[in-house]
């Protein structure tokens, strides 16, 4: 069980800090199931939970008293979220997927495969709109180390991983993770409602095609 840290953040909004993005995984799943009297919005980050709450309807005071009350488990059962996994399609061509799987020691189709086999999951996100940071909830993934020389562009639609995280790039952007492969798929559409696909909770397959 992981102690919550409670900061003051404005006049409206407490932040909650914990472990790590395990924890912070389990205590928003919990947020979203019972979400404290008041609440107008919950934000994840890769430590914390940011609550930000109606002044009118509640107090900080009364928001700090609810976090605290709840305990916090890494990897909590957390089956109130939704079931529903998101396929996503990817051609897997990047252009530093063989050198990558040439550092882990594994040839590019048993790297392709395991980057298939992990569910994956949304923990927050962040850098850009739309681009959610995934980290596995079952497989065989291994950490991947962020490129030395970040490229000053990136495709949109790019898969890729760096850390324990693996992204799909919303839009064209400078970037220094490890390019996979590629999508079709928009993940970020403002002509969309919602325009994300990538929300915190999703879970994520990602599937290769031609």
């Amino acid at each position: 069980m992981t102690a919550v840290h409670l900061l003051p953040y404005g006049d409206a909004a407490v932040l909650a800090e914990v472990g790590g993005v395990a924890e912070a995984l389990a205590l928003h799943a919990d947020l979203v199931a019972r979400p404290p009297a008041g609440t107008v919005d919950l934000v994840p980050g890769e430590r914390t939970v940011l609550v930000r709450f109606d002044p009118g309807a509640t107090s900080a005071a009364v928001v700090r008293a609810d976090l605290a009350s709840r305990p916090v488990h890494a990897g909590a059962d957390d089956r109130r979220t939704s079931p529903d996994v998101l396929r996503i399609p990817v051609v897997y061509d990047g252009a530093d997927l063989a050198g990558l799987a040439r550092r882990q020691g594994r040839s590019v189709a048993d790297l392709v495969a395991a980057h298939q086999r992990v569910q994956w999951r949304v923990a927050f996100v962040g850098f850009a709109p739309g681009f959610g940071y995934l980290v596995p909830e079952s497989g065989d993934w291994r950490e991947v180390a962020r490129r030395d020389d970040p490229r000053t562009s990136v495709p949109a639609g790019s898969v890729a991983a760096a850390g324990r995280y693996t992204g799909v790039y919303p839009g064209s952007s400078p970037g220094g993770w490890q390019l996979l492969g590629r999508t079709d798929l928009a993940v970020w559409d403002v002509g969309r409602e919602p325009p994300a696909l990538l929300v915190p909770g999703t879970r994520v397959r990602f599937e290769a095609v031609p």
